[in-house]
Formats: C-alpha cells, sequence, structure tokens
C-alpha cells in the first residue's frame, strides 16, 4: 500500500491475457489468486466460464477484458461481449474505450457506447481502458470525464499491448478523476515501480508478474 513499502495483494489484478493461455495456465493463475490473495484475475472472455467456476466461494473476482486490445470492435460487439461475460461469472469488466472515436472528437459516440456497456454490466466494477500512452494529455483528460460521466468506478491506463503504465499518467488520471479509482497496467515487473504507482495515485494494479512481485515485495526489486 501507499507510503508503507509493503505491497498489498489485494489491490493486485492477477493476469494472462496471452492469446496461447490454456486452461491448465488459467488453472494456475487462479490458484495462485486465490493462495496469494489477490483482488482479482484478469483474463479473456473464453476464460471467464471457467475461472468463475474455479473461483466460486472465494474472493477472487474474475475480470474479464472486453474490444481488447483495439477498442475497436462495434458497440453492439461490445455490449454483446460484456453481457455474456457477466453472465458467465466475470464481477468486473476491463472495457477498451473507442480510440478512434476519442481522438476524432466524437465524444457522443464514445459517451453512447460507455453508457450502453454500463448499462449492461450493473452490479459489476466497470474499468475504462484508456490506452494512455496513445493519447495527448488533453485526451486523457477527456477520456477519463467519459469514462466518469458514463459510470465507471475505474479508469485503466493500458492494455500492455501499446505500452504500459507511467507515473505521470497516473498523476493526470489522478488530478482529472480523483473519485474514481485508477488502475495502473502494463510494464510492472518490479515492486518499486508498482508501489511507486500506488504512491502517484493508482488503487489496483494489473500485472502478468503478480506472483513475482509477491515473492519479491520485501527485496530492493528496481525499475
Amino acid at each position: 500500500m501507499p507510503g508503507t513499502g509493503v505491497l498489498d495483494p489485494l489491490v493486485i489484478d492477477h493476469t494472462n491475457l496471452a492469446a496461447t493461455a490454456t486452461r491448465k495456465d488459467i488453472d494456475r493463475l487462479c490458484r495462485e489468486a486465490v493462495e496469494y490473495g489477490f483482488a482479482a484475475v484478469c483474463l479473456n472472455p473464453w476464460h471467464v466460464p471457467f475461472a468463475a467456476a474455479l473461483l466460486e466461494g472465494t474472493a477472487v473476482k474474475v475480470a474479464a477484458v472486453v474490444g481488447f486490445p483495439l477498442g475497436a470492435t462495434t458497440a453492439d460487439a461490445k455490449v454483446f461481449e460484456a453481457g455474456e461475460a457477466i453472465q458467465s461469472g466475470a464481477r468486473e469488466i476491463d472495457l477498451v474505450i473507442n480510440l478512434a472515436a476519442l481522438r476524432e472528437g466524437l465524444d457522443q459516440y464514445v459517451r453512447d457506447e460507455l453508457l450502453r456497456v454500463r448499462n449492461c454490466t450493473k452490479g459489476a466494477l466497470l474499468k475504462v481502458i484508456l490506452e494512455t500512452t496513445l493519447l495527448t494529455s488533453a485526451e486523457k483528460r477527456r477520456a477519463a470525464r467519459l469514462a466518469r460521466d458514463c459510470g465507471a468506478e475505474m479508469v485503466k491506463t493500458s492494455t500492455g499491448y501499446a505500452g504500459g503504465a507511467t507515473i505521470e499518467d497516473v498523476k493526470i488520471l489522478k488530478r482529472t478523476v480523483p473519485e474514481l479509482g485508477i488502475k495502473a497496467s502494463g510494464g510492472i515487473r518490479h515492486t518499486a515501480f508498482a508501489l511507486a504507482l500506488l504512491e502517484a495515485g493508482a488503487t489496483r494494479l494489473g500485472t502478468s508478474c503478480a506472483v513475482k512481485l509477491m515473492r519479491d515485495r520485501k527485496g530492493n526489486a528496481g525499475y
């Protein structure tokens, strides 16, 4: 947690979004999440029913990505994907914003899409992925406000496919939407960096190196 020098597993989403991830891989992901007490497992929608069955009766949530990783599928496709994930056992949704529409200034389209996904995921935690490395500072702020106004509980920096989280981006999001949670993701491989992101304002971390971070959390891992 920020300021403690010790990384709390409850701020971590244990993540495997590899296209080649097998059920054996997801089984290991879920078992590790329970063992270490992570907040959630974050995975592709196809794995949601399997993971939800494995995690039934535990405190670990299933988070499904939607519109991943480009955000360029249609609004109808995102609504269907999100709704199916919820029906299959997901309790958190990590939705990639439509980056092209945002950058073109088509805010009404972005707003409508976000509202439709929010409406079909009521009761679930909605995190909106902004892909901050591809946006200007003004676009990051605009995207964060759109996510907030459409009822998201969190904004998320990155998919990990176009760069990763930075301390500066977390600070921008914290200043822009202080009432929302902030999930930093992408490139979080060392404890010192993870703690720095939390200190900057992140409230959740998404990483495929979660077990390594737990094993190293009392060490002196650097950036």
